[in-house]
C-alpha cells in the first residue's frame, strides 16, 4: 500500500487520539501470564508484534513463525528454552533470520538450554527442545540489546534457583532492564539490581493481581513531532500517559523542549503545546552549533528525531544507536538514504548520525520503509512541511495499526 501525503492540513483538530497500550510492556506481560496464569492484563496492544507474541505462547510443539517481531523472537527463545517438553522451530521473516541471537542462545545454553541453529550459526531458526534449567548464574555483554537481558529476567523466577545476571561493560538501554524489574516485582518477585548485577529470587507463585498496560511512548513520539512542525499554539490530547511511566522512550518530554513543544499532564492525558518559534542559537563565532543527544537508553526514537531536526532545518548529531543496525533494517543507513533524497546532508557509522543544518525541503519524493514500521511513522509528520508518498504504509501494523486513521483525524489530506 502506497500513500500520498499532500501537505500539512488546513488547521489540526484538538481531538483526543488514544493509543494502544505499550508494545514493550504488553509482550513482556505475556510472557510473564504465561509463567504465572493469575496476572490479568488489560489494555494489550494491538501491534502485529503482541499478535504474534500470543499466538505463539499457544504452541508448544512444531513451528513459531513470528515474522518481523523482534522481541518475540527474543523473548520466546528464551521461554521455550525453559519449558520443559517443548519442542519447537522458532522462526521469522527474511530479515529477523539475519538479525543475531547468538549473545542471548549462549547465555541460555551456559544455564542448559538445548537449542541448534537451524542453517546459519547465531541467527535463527531455532530449534528449541525446552527442559529445565538448573544452573542459576550467567554473564554477557551489557553493550548489546536489552531485550535479551528481559528474555533471561523474564524467565529468571521460574527457575528452581532463580537466576543471578553479571553484565559486562557499559549497560545499554537501562530503561527497559528497569521496566522488566519493575513488572516482576509488581506480581511480588524479588530483584535486585546492583552495580552490573541483577538478582531474580525463584517464585513458584506469584501474586494474583491486575496490570493497565500504559499506553506506547514509541508512538506517541510522531505526535510531538506533528506539534514541533507544527505552529504555535497547536494543542493535542492523547491518552493514557503518566508522569511517572516505565518506558525509557517518555524522555521525549525532555528532548522536545528543544523544538519548543511544552508536555503538560492532565488526569491519564497527554496535552503537547507548541509553545514559541525556535530561537536561532548561535555561539560566539556565529555558529549554530548542532543539537546533540545520547539516545543508548531510548534508540527507537532515533528516527522521529533526526526528521524532526530536518523538517525545523536543525542540524543535529545523535549518538549511542549501535543496535540500530541489526533492528527490522538498518536504520542508520536507511535514515540516510532516505533523507538525502529529500534533500538532507547526512553522516552515518556504525554508532551515531549527525545532520547538517538548513537545506530546503523536497517536494512529492517516495520514501521506502525498509519492512520497517518506524520509517513509514517517523517521516509522516513531515507533511507538515512538504508532500511525500510512503511506500509499503501497511507495515505500521507491526506496532501501531491505527496510525494513519489517527492522522486523517487530525485533518491531514492523505490518499492512497
Amino acid at each position: 500500500m502506497k500513500l500520498h501525503l499532500s501537505g500539512p492540513p488546513t488547521s489540526i483538530v484538538r481531538s483526543a487520539i488514544k493509543i494502544t497500550g505499550s508494545k514493550s510492556e504488553s509482550n513482556r506481560l505475556l510472557i510473564l501470564q504465561a509463567l504465572y496464569p493469575d496476572l490479568r492484563i488489560e489494555n494489550l496492544s494491538n501491534a502485529d508484534d503482541v499478535k504474534v507474541m500470543r499466538n505463539g505462547l499457544k504452541i508448544s510443539k512444531g513451528e513459531v513463525d513470528i515474522h518481523h517481531a523482534g522481541t518475540a523472537m527474543r523473548f520466546l527463545t528464551a521461554y521455550f528454552a525453559s519449558r520443559k517438553g517443548t519442542d519447537i522451530v522458532l522462526t521469522g521473516s527474511s530479515r529477523m533470520q539475519e538479525r543475531p541471537i547468538k549473545v542471548l542462545v549462549d547465555a541460555l545454553r551456559k544455564l542448559g538450554a538445548d537449542i541448534q541453529y537451524q542453517n546459519n550459526e547465531g541467527y535463527p531458526p531455532l530449534h528449541i527442545k525446552g527442559r529445565q534449567l538448573t544452573a542459576e548464574r550467567v554473564s554477557l555483554p551489557a553493550n548489546i540489546s536489552s531485550q535479551y537481558i528481559s528474555a533471561l529476567l523474564l524467565i529468571a523466577a521460574s527457575l528452581p534457583n532463580g537466576l543471578v545476571i553479571e553484565l559486562l561493560g557499559k549497560i545499554t538501554s537501562v530503561p527497559y532492564i528497569n521496566m522488566t524489574l519493575s513488572l516482576l516485582e509488581t506480581l511480588g518477585i524479588q530483584t535486585a539490581f546492583i552495580g552490573n548485577t541483577i538478582e531474580v529470587h525463584p517464585t513458584k507463585t506469584a501474586r494474583s493481581t491486575k496490570v493497565v498496560v500504559e499506553s506506547d511512548w514509541s508512538s506517541v513520539s510522531y505526535f510531538y513531532s506533528i506539534v514541533a512542525l507544527s505552529d504555535p499554539g497547536t494543542h493535542l490530547e492523547i491518552t493514557s500517559y503518566t508522569p511517572d511511566s516505565l518506558q525509557g522512550d517518555r524522555i521525549l518530554a525532555q528532548i522536545y523542549t528543544h523544538f519548543g513543544v511544552e508536555t503538560v499532564f492532565k488526569g491519564k492525558a497527554l496535552h503537547l503545546f507548541k509553545r514559541s518559534k525556535l530561537s536561532t542559537r548561535m555561539d560566539k563565532n556565529g555558529i549554530e552549533p548542532l543539537l546533540s543527544l545520547n539516545l543508548a537508553d531510548a534508540p527507537d526514537i532515533a528516527q522521529t528525531i533526526v526528521v524532526t531536526c530536518f523538517g525545523l532545518g536543525i542540524g543535529c548529531h545523535l549518538s549511542g544507536l549501535h543496535t540500530l543496525k541489526i533492528k527490522e533494517t538498518d536504520r542508520l543507513e536507511a535514515l540516510k538514504n532516505e533523507l538525502t533524497k529529500l534533500g538532507a546532508s547526512v553522516i552515518v557509522t556504525d554508532k551515531d548520525l549527525t545532520l547538517a543544518a538548513g537545506g530546503s525541503i523536497k517536494n512529492e519524493v517516495t520514501i521506502e520503509t525498509y519492512n520497517d514500521h518506524r520509517m513509514a511513522m517517523a517521516f509522516a509528520p513531515l507533511a507538515m512541511k512538504t508532500s511525500l508518498f510512503i511506500n509499503d504504509a501497511g507495515v505500521v501494523s507491526k506496532s501501531y495499526p491505527d496510525f494513519w486513521n489517527d492522522l486523517k483525524t487530525l485533518n491531514f489530506k492523505i490518499s492512497s
